[in-house]
């Protein structure tokens, strides 16, 4: 049975990996949540070949949403991987 100096240790890297994921994760929401829309005029100019959009307005439009979802995705993917990782897991 792990001590709780053991269970201290696992808790702090727990903590430090979910604590990176969670930044890296708002970093790129902030990005695609505020950064792309600061940019919507030039990258009008740039017409997405298929669908005939101009790119500003497809990101602002669709772009970010889609973003979002697969970040939550994968969000979920790479949290459960921690938790797996350090046994805090929930039972499936």
């Amino acid at each position: 049975m792990p001590n709780s100096a053991d269970l201290k240790a696992r808790e702090e890297a727990h903590w430090a990996k979910t604590s990176r994921l969670m930044f890296t994760h708002l970093g790129v929401w902030f990005f695609f949540g505020f950064v792309i829309h600061m940019f919507v005029k030039p990258l009008n100019t740039i017409v997405i070949p298929v669908l005939g959009f101009p790119l500003g307005f497809y990101m602002a439009a669709q772009g970010s949403l889609i973003v979002f979802v697969v970040m939550l995705y994968l969000f979920a993917r790479q949290q459960d991987k921690i938790d797996r990782e350090f046994g805090f897991a929930e039972e499936d």
